[in-house]
């Protein structure tokens, strides 16, 4: 079982399924915006793709952590796994 850092800013999971010819990756990224908030950056999409991207706003690290944590259990439970970590 892998288990998150305790506040993980960059995460990239993938689900890899040949036989149903599956090859996703979802990145999650936590970035300071202007006005002293958070934003999450949430990438999707097919390996090897630009994919799609849609950015939230946080008004505290906490939320965005708490909503990155979130995401990261959801997809987890579709088959996601951990590919790489960054602090």
């Amino acid at each position: 079982m892998q288990q998150l850092e305790l506040f993980p800013k960059d995460l990239r999971i993938e689900r890899v399924d040949p036989e149903t010819n599956m090859y996703r990756f979802y990145r999650l990224r936590l970035m300071p915006d202007l006005f002293g908030g958070v934003s999450l950056l949430r990438e999707w999409g097919r390996i090897g793709t630009q994919g799609r991207h849609r950015i939230e706003l946080f008004e505290d690290a906490s939320r965005a952590h708490d909503a990155m944590a979130a995401l990261y259990r959801t997809k987890k439970k579709r088959g996601y796994r951990l590919v790489s970590r960054k602090v």
